[in-house]
């Protein structure tokens, strides 16, 4: 009897100490208060439950289930937040989900307007055992085709400094950093304006009040609207 029950317990033992696992649905919803909090400080439900294509009530449940975990706070009426131990996981998919685009763009030569659909997918199927060896194959990539930064192995990330597109004064000429929405609808008309990250930007116009400005990329003038202008991240003269 003795034997079984030091049996059990190491049985117990090696339990407790399996690696925390989230299931693919916990990664995407981390993934997507990460993009929404990164904009606007918090996420709401309703634009989580927009961003993920479920209903309202399916966020509700699987956000009461992130909280019991300790990965989001959840404030009625106001929105979500990740914890410290949500910040953490939630860049662990970042991460799986931009060295994905890299490895679809750079190696599969998959076109740049439709990679990250595809990488919400292949994510998942990335452990972290194989990153260290895509990175490396790769060449240490700092950030993804669209420009966003890639988070470190330790869970850092290095933002560089830039401003929406729209923030910009009219006249002005910039570099485009990063593009912040990665629908392949948006990056579609981006990609058919030349607007790419590293591309010199001028900003003619600019009519926040009607909605719009006017860029000029590659001596080709653009009329863009509030949401791709605010999808445009640039670093101007003034922010050198």
């Amino acid at each position: 009897m003795l034997c079984k029950t030091t049996s059990t317990r190491k049985w117990r033992t090696n339990l407790t100490k399996q690696p925390f696992k989230l299931t693919k649905e916990s990664e995407e919803y981390l993934e997507a208060i990460y993009r929404l909090q990164k904009r606007k400080g918090i996420a709401k439900t309703t634009e989580i439950a927009r961003k993920l294509n479920v209903a309202l009530g399916s966020v509700t449940n699987t956000i009461e289930c992130l909280e019991r975990k300790g990965l989001v706070e959840h404030e009625p009426y106001k929105g979500v937040k990740l914890t410290e131990k949500g910040m953490k996981e939630a860049l662990k998919v970042i991460r799986k989900h931009r060295l994905a685009e890299r490895l679809l763009v750079d190696t599969l030569k998959m076109e740049w307007s439709k990679v990250h659909e595809a990488a919400c997918s292949l994510e998942h199927a990335i452990t972290e055992e194989m990153l260290p060896y895509i990175e490396r194959a790769l060449g240490y990539p700092k950030k993804c085709p669209h420009g966003n930064p890639i988070p470190s192995s330790k869970g850092e990330i290095i933002e560089e400094k830039c401003r929406p597109l729209n923030s910009l004064k009219a006249g002005k000429i910039a570099e485009i950093i990063k593009i912040t929405e990665e629908s392949s609808e948006i990056l579609r008309i981006l990609e058919s304006y030349g607007i790419k990250p590293g591309k010199k930007m001028h900003l003619l116009e600019k009519d926040l009040g009607k909605g719009f400005v006017k860029v000029r990329v590659d001596k080709e003038c653009y009329m863009l609207n509030s949401r791709l202008a605010a999808a445009i991240w640039v670093r101007g003269e003034d922010d050198e």
